[in-house]
């Protein structure tokens, strides 16, 4: 069987070729797929984490009134910044925590926002536009960084460096300042920056797929794919929801 197959690929090479290719294919799909099921999970256990935090006057004190917030907030980069040696320390469980932790951590912090637009007098139906508004701008940066042929990687740096400025402007603004007008600008500028990012980081994660890998690190590169896209998104969708709530005057 096996020089039969052998002689099949000599005497017809671009059958074996459509065929590898038709393979490797189902498999990239296949690998896309769990990194946005992930990633779709995540949003998920966010919500429920936000939710649950909202319905707890106590709980939600403490975080938007102590200094919570602010552990939170380091927390969330610090976790960030630590993903990759994580997720890739070849412990599976890790991996998980390290997802799930980081998902939790923006539940609690974007809580006392939901907070605030539920009890406002839109309601939810704020959050449920500003949600819509994040899936639709996602899923269409998204798949552009999946079928564009244009190497996005000379973008990395100029990603780096702006989401550190945007940092920085959040933080100067929240302590100092308060400014709202300032805050709308800082949020039109970071939905705009993190649109690219979603179109990079989409590629890239394309990009990590090797077919020849184990099911174990194809998990892990699942993970850290979710861990990217997960954090680009809810990003948006705090600061798509805090220009909503601007403009209708909440």
């Amino acid at each position: 069987m096996v020089d039969e197959n052998r002689g099949f690929a000599r005497a017809h090479p671009a059958a074996t070729q459509t065929r590898t290719r038709a393979e490797i294919d189902e498999g990239l799909r296949s690998y896309m797929l769990r990194v946005y099921n992930y990633m779709a999970l995540g949003v998920a256990f966010t919500a429920v984490i936000a939710m649950a935090l909202a319905a707890n006057p106590p709980l939600l004190a403490a975080i938007a009134l102590g200094p919570m917030k602010w552990v939170l907030f380091v927390g969330i980069l610090g976790l960030g910044f630590m993903a990759p040696r994580l997720i890739f320390s070849g412990n599976t469980v890790l991996a998980h925590l390290c997802y799930w932790g980081y998902a939790a951590m923006w539940g609690a912090l974007m809580s006392p926002m939901i907070a605030y637009y539920l009890n406002s007098a839109a309601g939810g139906g704020l959050i449920v536009r500003a949600l819509l508004i994040t899936s639709v701008t996602f899923g269409a940066t998204s798949l552009y960084g999946y079928v564009t042929k244009r190497d996005l990687s000379g973008f990395a740096t100029f990603f780096m460096m702006a989401t550190i400025g945007l940092l920085v402007a959040i933080v100067v603004n929240a302590i100092f300042f308060q400014d709202i007008g300032m805050s709308l600008i800082i949020s039109c500028l970071v939905v705009i920056i993190f649109a690219g990012i979603t179109a990079y980081e989409t590629q890239m994660i394309k990009q990590l797929y090797v077919s020849s890998d184990g099911q174990a690190v194809q998990g892990q590169k699942a993970i850290f794919g979710a861990f990217m896209l997960y954090g680009s998104f809810v990003t948006m969708f705090i600061h798509i929801l805090n220009i909503l709530g601007i403009m209708s005057g909440d």
